[in-house]
């Protein structure tokens, strides 16, 4: 069984949806699970997560009617505000919806040291009570920060989205590399291949040009710690989501069917206890 364990929906608004630019105009529209069943059959994909994408309770709500109403889509990565001082009681009432299996914040647009902030640490930690995830979603410059952070809660299962960005369009390696590498060294921190081609050239991408950034994951985590992700719709700024797809499959030519397995579907599973 394969898992998309990263894409998106949303009824597109102008001032909310602000990120998605003039020249991202290809996704500046609706998305819903009309649009992506028929692409995930032809792409031979069972299923998929879907992730928040704004920072609201009514995002959450949204994400958790379209999974009540679709049975392909396994999961719901949310959204609430893990500061706020009745968090506990909003976990528990979450707990109550079965395909909700964790929370992301958009770190990556936060000043420096948001994630070590003691009252965010808190709110992430007390995921654990519920069995909740939490999503990393950050830039390749924010990794060190992340590992403080993650060193500080060895019970929360994380998840690292987009291999952190890297500067795949300059082909730059470092500093990232070594602090992927810092960061995989965490037996609690798993990491999502997806968003990638949004970091490449548009327009003049080759699926080599990932080739060194995959050699670090796959190093670093292990095929036991990596889980496919489309990064839909977001993804069609820079291809179709074949050739995205494709970027990772074709580099998985060269391990196990069971490790394959484990990549495209069966971690993804694991991890948010996806239940199939």
């Amino acid at each position: 069984m394969v898992i998309d364990s990263h894409q998106h929906f949303w009824i597109f608004d102008e001032e909310r949806d602000s990120w998605i630019t003039p020249e991202m105009e290809v996704i500046r529209r609706n998305f819903l699970p009309e649009d992506l069943w028929p692409v995930l059959k032809a792409n031979k994909v069972d299923g998929c997560v879907a992730v928040q994408a704004s920072q609201t309770d009514s995002e959450t709500e949204f994400l958790l009617h379209l999974a009540e109403a679709n049975d392909f889509v396994r999961g719901v990565v949310g959204w609430v505000d893990l500061r706020t001082v009745n968090l506990y009681d909003q976990l528990e009432r979450y707990s109550q919806f079965e395909k909700l299996k964790g929370f992301r914040h958009v770190a990556q647009g936060q000043p420096e040291g948001f994630l070590l902030q003691p009252e965010f640490i808190k709110g992430v930690g007390q995921l654990v009570a519920f069995d909740f995830t939490y999503d990393i979603l950050i830039y390749q410059n924010q990794l060190k920060e992340a590992y403080n952070f993650a060193v500080r809660l060895p019970n929360v299962h994380f998840v690292l989205d987009h291999i952190a960005k890297p500067l795949i369009k300059a082909q730059e390696l470092q500093p990232w590399a070594e602090d992927i590498r810092r960061l995989a060294e965490l037996p609690n921190v798993h990491c999502k291949v997806s968003g990638m081609v949004t970091e490449a050239n548009w327009q003049h991408w080759g699926k080599a040009d990932f080739r060194p950034y995959l050699d670090v994951v796959f190093e670093a985590f292990g095929t036991e710690r990596i889980m496919y992700g489309s990064d839909w719709p977001v993804c069609l700024v820079a291809g179709e989501y074949e050739g995205a797809k494709g970027i990772l499959t074709d580099y998985l030519s060269m391990f196990s069917d069971d490790e394959v397995r484990d990549v495209m579907g069966n971690n993804a599973r694991r991890f948010y206890n996806l239940d199939i």
